[in-house]
């Protein structure tokens, strides 16, 4: 589920960011399940840019594949989590996909952070 504030498809899938969709989390995961997985995320993060202060790379490495780890469990990564049989558009831009049509019609793109 996106955040208040940021620009979603109607259909929730993406959100945009600078003009490219990036995939939501899966809003069927449980709230305890998405909780807990987007702390594993924010520490995995926090554990690349650690990594990357001290020059880590390996450190850094088991970072990233804890990231991976996070984003695949929370359905931003990996298999769709919708069922319907629609591609999937991760990092394509937003002018260029079925969306174009909605994106041109909004209030502009709303970069999260």
């Amino acid at each position: 589920m996106a955040k208040p504030g940021v620009l979603t498809t109607p259909d929730g899938r993406y959100i945009v960011v600078r003009g490219r969709l990036w995939r939501t989390a899966n809003p069927d995961l449980p709230e305890g399940e998405r909780d807990r997985l987007v702390k594993a995320l924010m520490a995995a993060r926090r554990d690349v840019a650690a990594a990357r202060r001290a020059k880590d790379t390996g450190a850094e490495d088991v970072a990233h594949a804890a990231v991976d780890a996070a984003k695949h469990a929370l359905g931003e990564r990996g298999p769709v989590w919708w069922t319907d049989g629609a591609p999937d558009l991760n990092r394509h831009m937003a002018r260029t996909t079925p969306y174009a049509a909605w994106f041109a019609g909004s209030n502009g793109d709303v970069d999260p952070g």
